[in-house]
């Protein structure tokens, strides 16, 4: 298949190209932002959407901008692009996030339950319902609420590692709340999933099925990287780094993923302990 690759250059996109090239596919990486040129989207069997400002930053009133222009515009300004295409593709899989959610405590959440309050949640919502319009064109739409992506290389670890392998990480706040991570090998290979089965449709959750507690993702991660985990983050101190963003740090959500795991998508690294041996030893 012919699959053109938005964000591919991006964290995932680095673990996706590979993927996609060993299955015999031909990828086409795009780099348009908003401004998606309906002819480089002529004639692609599927499109997978990953562009999008970080989210991982403070939330200054521009950033929180930037953040809804490039997932909801951006993904607006694709659809568009698809609909003026003379060859369609068959399948759009669409980034998404378990930002959906918000903050839910110990309830465990699946791709059926409710979305949630706050900003980011709020983005989500509009955001999938983007990619959504897309079935109107007559093309597949899956979406991926992606959790915390675990690799080397990018994301929430790789700013981890430094902290940890000097002795001074911990948990933030309580601990207590849940955090729904997914190895990144897991993540691009959910992506390939994504496109080719080909009856897949709707939401999956990015997630392994085995959420953690923050604590308990300290306490294996300090226990892999053979160092201790004794200097808790207070609350106020990512308030004062993140401001509002500080809250979807804090937040707590257990996602499972029953719709993805009933869809026959099997993962290669469901355990926390040895998601991050593999990735740190």
């Amino acid at each position: 298949m012919r699959i053109a690759v938005t964000g591919g250059t991006g964290f995932v996109g680095g673990r996706l190209i590979p993927r996609l090239r060993a299955r015999g596919h031909e990828s086409v990486l795009l780099r348009h932002g908003d401004d998606w040129p309906a002819v480089a989207l002529d004639g692609m069997d599927a499109v997978i959407h990953l562009a999008g400002e970080p989210v991982a930053q403070r939330w200054t009133a521009d950033a929180k901008r930037r953040i809804r222009e490039s997932r909801v515009e951006g993904t607006e300004g694709l659809v568009r692009a698809l609909a003026d295409t003379a060859r369609r593709p068959a399948v759009l899989v669409s980034g998404s996030a378990i930002g959906f959610y918000g903050d839910r405590g110990d309830e465990e959440l699946t791709e059926e339950s409710t979305p949630g309050a706050g900003f980011l949640a709020g983005v989500t919502r509009e955001w999938e319902a983007a990619a959504d319009d897309a079935a109107g064109l007559g093309i597949r739409v899956v979406k991926i609420r992606t959790g915390v992506v675990l690799g080397r290389e990018g994301g929430t670890l790789r700013k981890l590692l430094p902290i940890f392998r000097a002795g001074i990480g911990g948990r933030v706040g309580s601990g207590r709340q849940w955090m729904s991570w997914i190895h990144a090998d897991d993540m691009a290979d959910l992506l390939v999933f994504a496109v080719e089965q080909g009856v897949v449709c709707g939401v999956l959750n990015g997630t392994a099925p085995n959420p953690a507690t923050n604590a308990e993702f300290t306490s294996q991660l300090a226990a892999v990287l053979q160092r201790p985990a004794v200097f808790p983050v207070p609350l106020l101190a990512l308030r004062l780094l993140y401001g509002e963003m500080a809250e979807v740090v804090a937040g707590s959500q257990r996602v499972l993923p029953r719709a993805t795991e009933s869809a026959g998508f099997q993962f290669r690294h469901p355990e926390l302990h040895g998601a991050l041996e593999r990735l740190l030893t």
